[in-house]
C-alpha cells in the first residue's frame, strides 16, 4: 500500500508545521500540501487528490465544516478529520453531517492522532473518546423522541388498552383490567388501529413492541 496523502488545513501556521513535523516522522504519511483556509483547502484538494484532509472547523471566511461538506460532496474518495480546540457539541454534530469521517480534539496525543489518520485511511470513524460519549447521548436521545413521536396520537388510555393488546390480552380481559365496558374497548381498539394506520391487532401488537410502548405508559 502506498503513503496515505495528507492535506493539512489550520489558519495557524505554528500548528500546520507541528503537524507537518509529526506526520512526517511516520513513513506511511506524505504531507501534500498546507492551506490557511477554506478556499484554499479546495483548490488543493481539487489540485492534489489527499486521501484524507485534517481541517481545523474554525478558519477565516467559510468554516472548516462547509469546506468538508464541499470536499465530501465533491470527493468523496478523500475523508476529511475535523480538527477542533473544544468539544463543543453543536459543532460536533454539524461536522458528522457535513460528512467528516473523524473529529478530534487538539489536544490529543500525537500516536492518538495518527491512530485516527489510519482508520480513516481503512475506511473508518474515528471520534475523540473526549467527545464518543457525546455522540451515543445524542443517538439513544433521538431513538427515544422518534419512539415517542410514534405514539403521539394515542391517547394515554389508547396507550394502556395497547400494551394489553400487545400482551395478547382479549377486550374482554382488557375491559376488566380496566375497568372499562366490552363496547368501550371495541372501540378503543377501533381508534388506535386507525391513527397507527394498522389492519389488525397484530400488527398493532407489533407495532407497539417495536417501538417500545412499555417505557412511555
Amino acid at each position: 500500500m502506498g503513503k496515505q496523502r495528507i492535506l493539512l488545513v489550520d489558519d495557524h501556521e505554528v500548528v500546520r508545521i507541528g503537524l507537518r513535523a509529526l506526520l512526517e516522522r511516520n513513513t506511511q504519511f506524505e504531507v501534500v500540501g498546507e492551506a490557511g483556509t477554506a478556499k484554499e483547502a479546495l483548490e488543493q484538494v481539487s489540485r492534489s487528490h489527499p486521501d484524507v484532509v485534517l481541517m481545523d472547523i474554525r478558519l477565516p471566511g467559510a468554516s472548516g465544516i462547509e469546506a468538508c461538506e464541499e470536499i465530501t460532496r465533491n470527493y468523496p474518495e478523500t475523508k476529511v478529520i475535523m480538527l477542533t480546540s473544544y468539544a463543543e457539541d453543536e459543532m460536533l454534530f454539524s461536522a458528522i453531517r457535513a460528512g467528516a469521517s473523524g473529529y478530534v480534539l487538539k489536544q490529543i496525543g500525537g500516536e492518538d492522532l495518527i491512530r485516527a489518520i489510519e482508520a480513516v485511511g481503512r475506511g473508518e470513524a474515528s471520534l475523540d473518546s473526549a467527545v464518543t460519549q457525546r455522540v451515543f447521548q445524542e443517538v439513544r436521545r433521538a431513538v427515544k423522541e422518534e419512539e415517542a413521536s410514534a405514539f403521539a396520537n394515542l391517547s394515554q388510555q389508547e396507550r394502556h388498552v395497547l400494551l394489553l393488546v400487545s400482551e395478547g390480552k382479549t377486550n374482554r380481559e382488557i375491559a376488566k383490567a380496566l375497568f372499562l365496558g366490552e363496547g368501550t374497548v371495541r372501540n378503543y381498539v377501533s381508534s388506535i388501529l386507525s391513527k397507527l394506520g394498522v389492519s389488525n391487532r397484530a400488527e398493532a401488537a407489533a407495532y407497539a413492541v417495536e417501538h417500545n410502548l412499555r417505557e412511555y405508559i
